[in-house]
């Protein structure tokens, strides 16, 4: 599951948040968002857990909507199934990290009718 933490300051180095949440993405906050000004986004991936556990702790976590969440250089992260899906892109048509449906052996057979188009030619 993907899910953003606003925080204060710089990218932890290791690149994990705590352990088992690592940081996939970062961006400066946007400044459609109140009191944005020197905050960092910071795109994690952890369990279904990880989002409660963090806001216990006193983090602010924001849990992304589907759609596109532009970077701060071409790139971005695109999420689906309310985080359950995403993908980290480099630049709009260049994935670098992508977590998606299950596959279905059976279904990615070809058996001369439907083309599932995005994993021919993303292969996601």
């Amino acid at each position: 599951m993907m899910f953003i933490v606003r925080r204060r300051g710089e990218r932890p180095a290791d690149g994990y948040l705590a352990p088992g949440i690592r940081i996939a993405a970062v961006r400066q906050t946007p400044g459609i968002v109140a009191e944005h000004a020197d905050q960092i986004d910071l795109f994690c991936v952890g369990d279904d857990a990880a989002p409660e556990a963090l806001e216990a702790q006193g983090w602010s976590v924001v849990r992304p909507r589907d759609g596109w969440y532009q970077a701060d250089g071409e790139g971005g992260v695109a999420i689906w199934g309310q985080g359950t899906f995403w993908e980290v892109r480099d630049t709009p048509f260049s994935v670098r990290e992508a977590v998606g449906p299950a596959s279905d052996t059976a279904a990615d057979e070809d058996d001369g009718g439907e083309v599932n188009v995005r994993r021919a030619i993303f292969g996601v």
